[in-house]
């Protein structure tokens, strides 16, 4: 009977080595197979633990290949190959090539970090009255309503008051944004900005627009850290914001990070770090 043919791909050791492997249908056992009921392989006088094989095992589910024998053979033949490869790396010294060496060191922590990040979380779990208040503080600062505008940035307030000069004589905005706006991200639009909170923008900024009323533009320059505006409202909508049990595990996730960084900030003031 031939045999179907799976292509599986495993990306081993964070992606530093990908390896496809073409294994065979499980109702058909490989001669050879390097599956042997839970034992560990030793390669060359060195074991692959259970421990390896279970994490490479769990990321292959994680990423949607279906678990069981077959996806253990793959990934065993795998660590095999990536074993032979690194004894092989090691005989000819490229393990003790200093840039080589730093990309292990440098992986090695990258693991660890994260490891004590998720250790981290666990230990100190935030509560969900702290999720709700954090919850209640967001939608407090961007407010009930976003506005559609659109502006002109230019380098000083002399070229801001020619333009608003112009714009009082019935030039076209859009025209004039995208001839003489320094904003390169909005200019090839017109200047618009598309729907967004006034929290979304420098103060100065969302001061001035949240002021005007449809269609009007500023009469002065506003001044921010990135020259001179010319804004101009082109409307304003309610802003709904999204249900907590929606966002709660976002704001889990920014607050887990925050605490973390807190820590390692700590950590940082009690080091004794020198410059050789």
């Amino acid at each position: 009977m031939k045999l179907k043919q799976t292509l599986i791909s495993l990306s081993l050791v964070g992606g530093l080595l990908g390896l496809t492997l073409v294994y065979a249908d499980q109702t058909k056992q490989a001669t050879g197979s390097s599956s042997n009921n839970g034992k560990e392989v030793i390669v060359n006088g060195t074991p692959i633990s259970n421990e390896k094989v279970d994490v490479v095992m769990r990321s292959q589910e994680a990423q949607g290949h279906p678990g069981g024998e077959q996806l253990e053979r793959a990934v065993k033949d795998n660590l095999i190959a990536l074993l032979l490869i690194s004894q092989e790396a090691e005989k000819e010294g490229l393990d003790k090539d200093p840039a080589n060496a730093a990309q292990i060191d440098l992986t090695r922590q990258q693991i660890l970090a994260r490891a004590l990040q998720t250790r981290y979380a666990k230990e100190h779990p935030i509560s969900d009255s702290v999720l709700r208040n954090e919850y209640d503080k967001m939608k407090s600062e961007v407010g009930s309503k976003e506005y559609s505008a659109e502006h002109i940035l230019v380098k000083t307030e002399a070229e801001a008051d020619h333009i608003i000069a112009e714009l009082k004589k019935g030039a076209n905005f859009e025209k004039l944004a995208k001839e003489k706006s320094l904003d390169t991200g909005s200019s090839a639009n017109g200047g618009k900005l598309g729907w967004a909170a006034p929290s979304t923008f420098v103060k100065g900024f969302a001061d001035a627009m949240v002021n005007l009323k449809k269609g009007q533009f500023t009469d002065k320059p506003v001044k921010t850290q990135f020259g001179y505006h010319i804004i101009r409202l082109l409307d304003v909508r309610a802003l709904k914001a999204p249900p907590f049990d929606d966002v709660k595990e976002r704001i889990r996730q920014a607050k887990e990070q925050e605490a973390f960084a807190k820590m390692v900030q700590e950590l940082h003031s009690k080091a004794k770090i020198e410059n050789n």
